[in-house]
């Protein structure tokens, strides 16, 4: 039974999808540029939302820049001129992969550069921790001495 709820629920999961904000009046009538439409749109930030695509978003700027996008395939643009022209418009923002160039590349290397940091912090740490002595000395158990351990013998053994 538990095998069969399992599968049911990981269906029911493999057929979800994201709902798309694109409205009807949106869709272009021709289904190439429709299609090349929707590949811009996902490659869009949304600059309200920020995290999502214009594709995405419900946002009315996310409205507009879908239209805009529209409205430059019909008038004959190519993929690399529409984002060309709300690159130029929008600044390198619009994009959610920015372009790897000279003005985007702290974007592209900061991520490996931290992880490396954090991995060079690690190795350092557990050599730090591997030249240490296993016991500190201030921290020691001290020896007991003989006269000691015999008391402590009488006292677990219950003579007091």
């Amino acid at each position: 039974m538990r095998i069969l709820r399992s599968l049911v629920i990981a269906l029911a999961l493999a057929g979800a999808h994201p709902a798309l904000a694109v409205q009807p009046d949106e869709v272009l009538p021709d289904q190439a540029l429709e299609t090349r439409a929707r590949d811009l749109s996902r490659e869009l930030r949304c600059m309200v939302c920020q995290n999502q695509s214009i594709d995405d978003s419900d946002a009315p700027l996310a409205r507009d820049l879908r239209l805009l996008v529209r409205e430059r395939l019909k008038a004959g643009d190519t993929n690399p001129q529409v984002v060309d022209y709300l690159v130029e418009r929008y600044g390198e923002f619009v994009l959610l992969k920015p372009r790897f160039e000279w003005h985007t590349l702290i974007l592209w290397l900061a991520g490996p550069a931290v992880l490396i940091a954090g991995g060079i912090a690690l190795v350092m740490t557990a050599r730090r921790r591997k030249d240490t002595p296993a016991t500190d000395p201030a921290v020691a158990t001290p020896k007991l001495t003989a006269e000691q351990e015999a008391q402590l013998a009488r006292i677990v053994k219950g003579e007091g």
